[in-house]
């Protein structure tokens, strides 16, 4: 889903030597690489961070009432599963269903942040060389949970951390030494919906970092004042439709002009919802139009994960789709125009099935190529080796000045 320093991850590609005669890009080493026994459970977010400091990406599980895992990598993207050897323990079964990773106190290590949902009991971990301490009681509310964020809203060179809930989300400023104050009241709109997702980027051009909030009954658009005071400006920069019920967002540059475009992953659990996925551009200032209709598939499927990718190294951003609860995988490919169609059987095994609910890509073998951890909700996860070389870009700003938005 998001890199572990939680800013829009843009890849263009470099293609380095491979021809396949009909061979997807993309090859399960699941059964090699990870250790299944353990993986089993309900995984709902998946994110990597380098835990231990070996020059390698790690992995951490948010898993819905059973443990959460830490999967170490050997270098090679052999991963063993060491949950019990760093992790606080007795490590509880909650209800985790979001991850933020990020160096909260300032001693250059990833710490973590679980949120939960039905128990309503989030975890914070700090990082101590690789292993885990319990320091949840630095947290000053709880919520009804689904999405969380490490984020430095106020541009003081620490991270804050952004909750989402059934109901009020909830922002707390970080003090710089991992010590937060609840200043949501402050800088946050008020808002009641069901947030399913949070994501972070400038999507206007004034250089600071912008919310989308993606929910089951409303999304929503917060710009950032430049202070870290943000402004709901939903009804005049956001088309909504009626019956979205969104369980994630994403921020890419579908069409290589420099500003961050949305996408909305979206399922029909409610009845009368219709699961359409909606694409939207950005005119550069933050004003989105739908441009579903002209540019993605017909795809009615309940979407639980959608993540732009550079899968074939042609340098426009691809689309990732993990369907909860409907067994499949899906790769919508860009023209270059981000006009979307449907490459699945080109880019993934036909192993790539199970009820998607998140995908992670990284490079996880130091190959320079992408690959794909697959989060799936009551089956067993899979590890996917790509095959095409890229040069990874992160950005949450536009390039170069500030532009000038005012009418």
């Amino acid at each position: 889903m998001r890199p572990d320093n939680f800013v829009t991850l843009l890849i263009t590609g470099l293609i380095s030597g491979f021809i396949y005669a009909g061979e997807p890009l993309y090859t399960d080493v699941s059964a090699g690489a990870l250790p299944l026994a353990v993986l089993g459970g309900n995984s709902m977010d998946v994110e990597m961070a380098d835990v231990d400091r070996d020059g390698d990406l790690d992995i951490l599980i948010a898993c819905e009432f059973c443990t959460n895992k830490l999967l170490i990598n050997n270098g090679s993207g052999i991963f063993s599963d060491q949950s019990a050897a760093r992790l606080p323990q007795p490590q509880p079964s909650h209800d985790s269903e979001d991850i933020a990773i990020g160096d909260y106190n300032h001693d250059d290590q990833p710490d973590v942040l679980f949120v939960a949902e039905d128990d309503r009991i989030n975890e914070l971990y700090f990082n101590v060389n690789g292993t885990f301490t319990d320091e949840t009681a630095r947290l000053s509310t709880t919520g009804t949970s689904n999405a969380t964020l490490a984020v430095d809203v106020d541009h003081d060179s620490d991270l804050d951390i952004l909750i989402g809930n059934a109901g009020a989300n909830v922002l707390l400023i970080n003090n710089g030494a991992g010590e937060f104050s609840n200043e949501s009241a402050l800088r946050l709109p008020v808002n009641n919906e069901i947030t399913q997702d949070l994501e972070a980027g400038d999507v206007d051009g004034d250089h600071d970092t912008d919310i989308v909030v993606g929910s089951e009954n409303g999304n929503r658009l917060w710009l950032n004042n430049g202070s870290g005071v943000f402004v709901d400006v939903t009804g005049a920069q956001l088309p909504l439709v009626a019956g979205e019920e969104t369980r994630e967002a994403d921020l890419g540059d579908i069409d290589n002009d420099g500003d961050l475009d949305l996408v909305f992953a979206n399922v029909h659990f409610a009845a009368g919802n219709t699961g359409r996925n909606r694409l939207l551009r950005n005119d550069g200032c933050g004003f989105f139009t739908d441009i579903s209709a002209a540019a993605l598939p017909v795809f009615n499927l309940n979407t639980a994960d959608a993540d732009f990718l550079d899968v074939n190294g042609d340098g426009y951003l691809d689309l990732l789709l993990a369907t909860a609860f409907d067994g499949t995988f899906q790769v919508f490919t860009n023209d270059g125009a981000g006009i979307y169609s449907d490459a699945t059987s080109e880019v993934l095994p036909a192993s790539a099935t199970g009820s998607g609910i998140d995908i992670e890509a990284r490079d996880v073998n130091g190959d320079g190529a992408i690959d794909l951890y697959l989060g799936i909700f009551s089956g067993t996860d899979k590890l996917l080796l790509g095959s095409v070389v890229v040069e990874t870009l992160y950005r949450n700003s536009f390039e170069g000045a500030a532009i000038s938005c005012s009418p």
